[in-house]
C-alpha cells in the first residue's frame, strides 16, 4: 500500500512538472508574439486552485493530472473585436502561430538537457558495462563475448555505463546482429558481431540482458544477512541482521544461491538454520514462508550483504557546468533518436505494441526512481520529457504536431486549411490516439495482474 501511494505521489510529481513546463512554452511565446492568454491550466477537470492574474489571465491546477491547456483568445471560438484581433492567436502570421505551437516540445527537449547537466554538475558514481556471466547456447555465447569484456560501444555509440547499453541495444529490436566494441580484460579493444536472428523486445521477458544471454558484473552475494524484513519469517524465527547462515538442517551453505535454492523448494516448512552471531554459534528454527506471487515457492525475507565492488569497475564523473550542458545536450539529443527509432521500429512491427505503456508504469517508474534518489529522477524526468516532446510532435492532428502540420500547409499554399479538414483530422487524430492510449493502459493492467 505504502509503494502504491509513493507511486501515485511522484507520479503526480513527475507529470505536474513536465506538463507546467510544456505549457509553459506555449504560454511564454505566446507572450512575446503579443497573444493575449485567458487561461492556463496544469491538469483536467475540476479546479483545486484557481488565481486569476494582473493581466486577466485564470491560472488553474485541476484534479486530473494527465495534461493541460494554454487557452489564448481566439476568433474562431470568441467573439472579438476589431481592435482585439491583434491580440488573438488565429490572425497572428503563421509563422508566429508556428512558433507558439512549438514552443511547448522544444521546451520539454530543453528541461531534459538540464535535468541532465544538473545530474552531470551533482555527479555520479556508476559501474562500468563490464560482463559478469555468460548463458550458455544463448546469443551472447555465439558471439564469441567474455566474462570479463567491457562493452565500450553498441553499433555507431559509445556505452559509458550500462543504462548506455540498454538503450542502445533496444534500438537493434527486429535485427539480424548487433555490433559490439569490447574492451577484454587483458586490455585488447575488438568487435565482435552478437548474432540475434531477428530477436524483438518483449515485455514479459525478465530483462533484456537474460533475452540477449549475458549478465552485468555483480559482486557476489555473502551469507551474511544485510536486511531483515519486519514481521518476515526470519524476523519470527529470531534471525537479524549481521548473522552469518552457515548451515540449513545440517547441509554447509558455500553462497547464498545455494540458500535461496534450498528455502525456495520448501515453502511453510521448518528448518534449523546453524548461524554465526558475534563469533557465537547459534541454532535457530524457522518456518518459511510463501513467496509474495509465487506461493508455490519458499520465502525467508532477507536481503544479503554484496561484497565490495572492485575500484576498477566503478566510474565516478562530475562535470563542470559547461560540460554538463554540453553532456546534457549530447544526450538529450540521442534519446530523441532512440524515441524516433523505437517509433519507427513500432510501426514496422520490430517492436510489440506489448511495449507501449501508460500511467500505471510511469507511475511505477516515478516512484521507483525518487525512492532511488534526486539523480535517478531526474533521469527519469528527462527521459519522459523527451518522450513527451517526441509524440506531441507527431503529425496527429490533435497534438501539436498536428497543428504545426496545418500551418506547413498553410504556409506553402498560402491560404488555412478548412475547418472543414482540420474537424475531419481532428476526430481521425483523437481514434488514433485513444487507441494507442486503450492499449497502453491494457498493456499496464496485464503487466500488473
Amino acid at each position: 500500500m505504502m509503494d502504491i501511494a509513493r507511486n501515485i505521489l511522484f507520479f503526480v510529481i513527475a507529470l505536474g512538472i513536465l506538463v507546467a513546463v510544456h505549457e509553459w512554452g506555449h504560454y511564454y511565446v505566446a507572450k512575446l508574439c503579443k497573444v493575449k492568454i485567458l487561461k492556463f491550466s496544469i491538469g483536467f477537470g475540476k479546479p483545486i486552485y484557481r488565481k486569476v492574474t494582473s493581466s486577466g489571465m485564470e491560472f488553474v491546477i485541476a484534479m486530473i493530472p494527465l495534461g493541460g491547456y494554454v487557452r489564448m483568445l481566439d476568433g474562431r471560438v470568441d467573439d472579438i473585436t476589431e481592435e482585439q484581433k491583434a491580440v488573438a492567436f488565429n490572425f497572428q502570421p503563421v509563422w508566429q502561430r508556428f512558433a507558439i505551437v512549438a514552443a511547448g516540445p522544444i521546451v520539454n527537449f530543453i528541461f531534459a538537457i538540464f535535468a541532465l547537466a544538473a545530474i552531470g554538475m551533482i555527479g555520479q558514481q556508476s559501474a562500468k558495462p563490464i560482463v559478469g556471466a555468460i548463458a550458455e547456447e544463448s546469443y551472447a555465447a555465439r558471439s564469441g563475448l567474455s566474462v570479463g569484456d567491457e562493452i565500450i560501444a553498441v553499433g555507431r555509440h559509445k556505452t559509458n555505463d550500462w543504462r548506455d547499453v540498454t538503450i542502445e541495444l533496444s534500438t537493434f529490436s527486429g535485427e539480424q546482429s548487433i555490433p559490439l566494441e569490447v574492451k577484454q580484460s587483458r586490455g585488447v579493444t575488438q568487435t565482435i558481431s552478437l548474432p540475434i536472428d531477428g530477436w524483438k523486445i518483449d515485455p514479459d521477458e525478465s530483462d533484456l540482458f537474460t533475452a540477449l544471454g549475458f549478465q552485468p558484473y555483480r559482486p557476489a552475494l555473502t551469507t551474511s544477512l544485510g536486511f531483515v524484513e519486519e514481521g518476515s519469517p526470519a524476523q519470527r524465527g529470531g534471525l537479524l541482521k549481521n548473522d552469518k547462515i552457515e548451515k540449513i538442517d545440517g547441509t554447509s551453505m558455500e553462497n547464498w544461491s545455494q540458500i535461496v535454492a534450498f528455502i525456495e523448494k520448501r515453502p511453510n516448512q521448518s528448518a534449523t538454520l546453524e548461524i554465526l552471531r558475534d563469533e557465537q554459534s547459534i541454532s535457530l528454527i524457522v518456518q518459511f514462508g510463501q513467496k509474495p506471487g509465487a506461493p508455490e515457492q519458499g520465502y525467508l525475507g532477507v536481503v544479503p550483504f554484496q561484497e565490495p565492488w572492485p575500484e576498477e569497475y566503478i566510474q565516478h564523473t562530475q562535470l563542470g557546468f559547461f560540460g554538463a550542458i554540453a553532456d546534457g545536450t549530447q544526450q538529450t539529443w540521442r534519446l530523441m533518436g532512440v524515441t524516433l527509432e523505437m517509433l519507427g521500429k513500432l510501426l514496422t512491427g520490430d517492436v510489440s505494441v506489448k511495449n507501449l505503456s501508460g500511467p500505471i508504469s510511469i507511475a511505477q517508474g516515478a516512484g521507483i526512481s525518487a525512492s532511488i534518489g534526486i539523480v535517478a529522477f531526474l533521469s527519469f524526468l528527462a527521459l519522459i520529457s523527451v518522450n513527451l516532446g517526441i509524440i506531441n510532435l507527431l503529425p496527429l492532428p490533435i497534438l501539436d504536431g498536428g497543428h504545426l502540420l496545418y500551418f506547413t500547409i498553410e504556409w506553402i499554399t498560402g491560404k488555412p486549411v478548412s475547418e472543414a479538414v482540420q474537424e475531419v483530422g481532428f476526430k481521425i487524430g483523437g481514434m488514433i490516439l485513444f487507441a494507442v492510449m486503450a492499449t497502453a493502459i491494457v498493456n499496464d493492467v496485464l503487466r500488473n495482474t
